[in-house]
């Protein structure tokens, strides 16, 4: 069986990353997007990322321009916009596609673990949010309008 850490994707740099570096983490894995009206809840992940780190945890970001066109830059446009607007420290990914035959292959595994509300595979919109426990399984997926600061307990107790 396939685990998050058996991915790998191209970091915003343009570098490939094997998820595995993140082996043992919990992590949350976000499809963000700079124009969106779900945009501010960069704040929450980011607090996530620095209130959790030290203990096993990490948020990755997969821009997607799937939604509305609300991630129109490349990526030097979205790491300046992230690292300016937001502060953001988190392990930022290449803009990709979550849905669609393109869609990355973390993705189509994520979706294919978690169905979505009414058993509708699809993602959304942008900030659908997976919680990825210690063994690299989806724990529990999240809609858009959830939160980061409503997931604090399951994050918790994906850390115990």
């Amino acid at each position: 069986m396939p685990t998050a850490y058996d991915f790998t994707a191209t970091d915003i740099d343009g570098q490939p990353r094997a998820l595995r570096e993140f082996e043992g983490k919990a992590l949350l894995i976000v499809n963000v997007a700079s124009k969106c009206g779900f945009t501010p809840q960069y704040t929450g992940l980011e607090k996530l990322q620095r209130d959790y780190a030290g203990r096993g945890f990490a948020v990755l970001g997969f821009p997607c321009d799937q939604f509305g066109h609300q991630e129109p830059g490349d990526e030097a446009e979205i790491r300046n916009f992230c690292s300016l607007t937001y502060d953001v420290t988190f392990p930022m990914f290449a803009k990709i596609d979550v849905n669609g035959d393109a869609a990355h292959p973390l993705w189509k595994w994520l979706k294919d673990e978690k169905g979505g509300f009414l058993g509708i595979d699809a993602i959304k919109w942008n900030f659908t949010k997976f919680l990825i426990g210690r063994d690299g399984r989806v724990l529990k997926r999240y809609a858009p309008n959830e939160k980061p600061e409503s997931i604090v307990k399951d994050i918790e107790a994906a850390l115990a």
